[in-house]
């Protein structure tokens, strides 16, 4: 479960932030994800979330004070950034945040066309696919299946979600 959470930690304030835009506050999609998600300030929480640096020295800490399951959540949290640095042309995030603002322009990613979004995206979606199907038939309790299904639906809900909403 710790592992879970790390995973889905350096995406949680966007999920939040466009959730009470679009929901709550009922701001257009195109002025979410098109102007608010660049502006400094929601640039600025992507940095402190997504940055190597803050999550190296949580898994410093975790590793110094053997704690397993802190150990868990900043692994997958750097696992989380390693998989996504590659992946973010125009939308990058700063990585490396607070040692530099630079930002690592990939000419590939997982949702825009224009680098390859077509090819990328259902990859990335098919190899998640095929790593929950592995982990559904290693692990038999229903409580781990449900959370095996739970992240299946959530690595298909942004297709449908851009597909409304685009």
């Amino acid at each position: 479960m710790a592992a879970l959470l790390g995973a889905l930690a350096p995406d949680l304030s966007l999920y939040l932030m466009a959730g009470v835009s679009l929901y709550i506050l009922d701001v257009p999609a195109r002025i979410v994800f098109r102007e608010y998600y660049y502006s400094d300030a929601w640039q600025q929480v992507f940095a402190i979330d997504n940055s190597f640096v803050l999550w190296g020295i949580l898994l410093v800490v975790a590793l110094w004070r053997k704690g397993p399951a802190l150990i868990a959540f900043a692994g997958a949290g750097l696992m989380h950034l390693a998989l996504d640095f590659p992946l973010h042309n125009h939308d990058a995030r700063q990585h490396f945040w607070p040692l530099t603002d630079w930002v690592f322009i990939s000419p590939v990613s997982y949702w825009d066309s224009d680098h390859y979004g077509r090819v990328v995206g259902p990859l990335e979606i098919a190899i998640c696919l095929v790593l929950c199907v592995m982990l559904w038939l290693r692990f038999r309790d229903w409580g781990t299946r449900t959370v095996v299904a739970g992240a299946a639906g959530l690595q298909m809900a942004p297709v449908v979600i851009w597909g409304m909403m685009f």
